[in-house]
């Protein structure tokens, strides 16, 4: 090892020293600030318990459902199938942004089946990791953010918060869930490696008819009743929803937030909700546009 690697290290490990010193920060109060930000928007929250759902303060009604053909395996069993069905929407969104069909963007059969696998295994890994955390360690490092030197960190955690809030006209739709190879090449991206899991928070609309509804990377504040309620983005299209139906595809994560992945044919209350300024979760949402 050379005297200038050695120097390099040194210094290095100094200055990492010196910005902890100064700010009173250390990177396990920052990774607890992204994990307590990260189940603020993972757990449904209240409007509380003598909310009314008013058309004035932006609600709609929308239903949820679990339709059979997300998850059968006729296509896996016969690729001579005809998948006519899931043409593409050529009306577009407000914003610009084209909605494609799920199955126009895929790639081969084979290599979705690699990609899904991947995907759970790396769920799978992250679900384990969490669970070693111990509760002393979190009230440890509760502690640890309480205190004024970190009083810039609560107070950030708390403008982020306040910044995703629902808004404007509120409607009825229906929900659903979907899962597997449907989940990749979001449509909304014209070219992107990211994709939602199952734990992300995102949503896909209705492909074709449905002349009203929100633009893709639209944030939406879903409630299953006033005090169960889950924010998501619009981040694809669901070419599987009937023509013209106000109907919002969950990830998994997002609709076991509101019912159980059992439950069939759901009505919900939907309104735009404003975008997170701050502390923005990939996971949970995607790229940033």
């Amino acid at each position: 090892m050379s005297l200038g690697f050695v120097r390099l290290a040194a210094a290095t490990l100094l200055a990492a020293s010196f910005v902890t010193y100064l700010t009173g920060v250390s990177a396990a109060e920052i990774d607890y600030a992204r994990m307590a930000l990260e189940r603020r928007y993972t757990t449904p929250h209240s409007l509380g318990s003598n909310y009314k759902f008013d058309p004035r303060d932006g609600w709609q009604t929308v239903n949820t459902t679990n339709l059979s053909y997300k998850y059968s395996s006729r296509a896996d069993l016969d690729p001579d199938i005809d998948n006519d069905s899931d043409d593409l929407d050529d009306s577009g969104d407000s914003e610009g942004h084209t909605l494609e069909a799920r199955s126009k963007r895929k790639a081969s059969h084979k290599t979705n089946k690699k990609a899904v696998k991947k995907a759970a295994k790396a769920t799978s890994k992250i679900s384990k990791t969490s669970k070693k955390t111990t509760a002393k360690s979190a009230k440890s490092t509760t502690k640890k953010l309480t205190g004024s030197t970190t009083g810039v960190l609560t107070g950030g955690l708390k403008k982020v918060i306040d910044t995703l809030k629902g808004i404007g006209k509120p409607e009825p739709v229906t929900i659903t869930w979907y899962t597997g190879h449907d989940l990749l090449n979001p449509s909304c991206w014209d070219n992107t490696p990211w994709h939602p899991s199952d734990g992300s928070f995102a949503a896909a609309l209705t492909m074709e008819g449905w002349t009203t509804k929100p633009s893709c990377f639209k944030f939406l504040e879903l409630c299953h009743q006033p005090t169960k309620c889950v924010f998501v983005r619009v981040v694809d299209s669901c070419a599987g929803c009937a023509k013209g139906s106000k109907h919002v595809d969950l990830t998994k994560a997002a609709f076991s937030s509101l019912a159980d992945l059992d439950t069939g044919l759901l009505t919900v209350q939907m309104r735009p909700a404003t975008d997170p300024k701050d502390g923005w979760l990939e996971d949970l949402w995607g790229p940033k546009v």
